[in-house]
């Protein structure tokens, strides 16, 4: 019982960068020295442990799975979800104060990108195939994936499946994904007023995510180490021309509603208080990232 405020307050960390697009929960899990057992954790949801439940050994069977380090953890970032939706609403400032929030966003992913190159040192040329094939693979989701996607239960369960493995990763986040599937204000507000309509897909979703395409980005990362994060890498890049804060953003009306069609980013034609603040969230946003990474890199064991 010791350790659970402990575990609950390093959930309440990963939740928190789970919603904040570009700081990824994996990132969070390893500064605080937890990535491993979370790891370890969701891995032995498998055939041994469906064999406890069946033969009724219920002991065995969480403590296989390590349930008491899971569930405080999943509390914490719970409650991280709920604050950041219902006390300080990301996603509606993401309407009310686009500028700024996506300079945030852009700050966190450029730094994003800057510490996975960092950790891979001595570029070689062949290196750089891994990262245009990242790169333009980032730049034809971002103009390829419409202004409006589908509300539809089969959508959010895909995105809650691929956003739960993106949060897994290093570098990545989940949210990063959902932005990309314009769908981050969407699951947010669910999460915030409860909408279950939307959040049962989107957990069964992220259920699925962790069971299945967990073992193939983690088997991805034990195989090809250096690829996979080269990849991701450019894709983080590519994703910058939506990230992009300052845009020229075209509004139609669907069903009475005013809706974004295009968007497409342009220069700021004048220093405004609105750029100012874009460029500060930037800079706060690089920050962040770089000071967390330099965490982890003290807890890292040397040599």
């Amino acid at each position: 019982m010791k350790d659970k405020p402990i575990i609950f307050a390093k959930g309440v960390c990963m939740g928190a960068a789970d919603v904040v697009p570009g700081v990824s929960g994996g990132t969070m899990a390893l500064v605080l020295g937890i990535y491993q057992r979370l790891l370890t954790a969701l891995r032995n949801f498998d055939v041994e442990f469906l064999s406890c439940l069946g033969r009724g050994q219920w002991r065995t069977a969480t403590a296989h799975v390590d349930l008491a380090f899971l569930l405080p953890l999943a509390a914490g970032i719970g409650t991280a979800l709920w604050f950041f939706t219902r006390v300080v609403p990301i996603p509606k400032l993401l309407i009310t104060q686009p500028e700024p929030i996506y300079g945030l966003f852009f700050g966190l992913i450029v730094a994003s990108v800057i510490v996975l190159l960092r950790d891979l040192p001595e570029l070689a040329v062949q290196d750089s195939g891994w990262l245009f094939l990242g790169l333009v693979g980032g730049l034809l989701l971002v103009t390829r994936v419409p202004m409006e996607t589908p509300d539809s239960a089969w959508f959010i369960f895909c995105s809650g499946a691929i956003a739960i493995c993106a949060m897994l990763l290093p570098g990545i986040s989940g949210s990063f994904i959902l932005l990309l599937l314009r769908k981050y204000a969407y699951i947010f507000d669910a999460i915030g007023h409860l909408k279950l309509a939307v959040l049962v897909p989107f957990a069964l979703g992220a259920i699925t995510g962790l069971l299945v395409f967990s073992r193939v980005l983690i088997w991805l990362l034990h195989r090809w180490h250096r690829q996979t994060l080269l990849t991701i890498t450019g894709l983080l890049l590519g994703s910058l021309w939506m990230i992009w804060p300052f845009q020229e953003r075209t509004f139609d009306s669907i069903r009475g509603k005013s809706r974004l069609v295009h968007s497409a980013p342009v220069w700021p034609e004048t220093m405004d208080g609105a750029v100012l603040a874009a460029l500060g969230c930037g800079l706060l946003g690089l920050i962040l990232v770089l000071g967390i990474h330099r965490i982890a890199e003290r807890q890292r064991p040397h040599d």
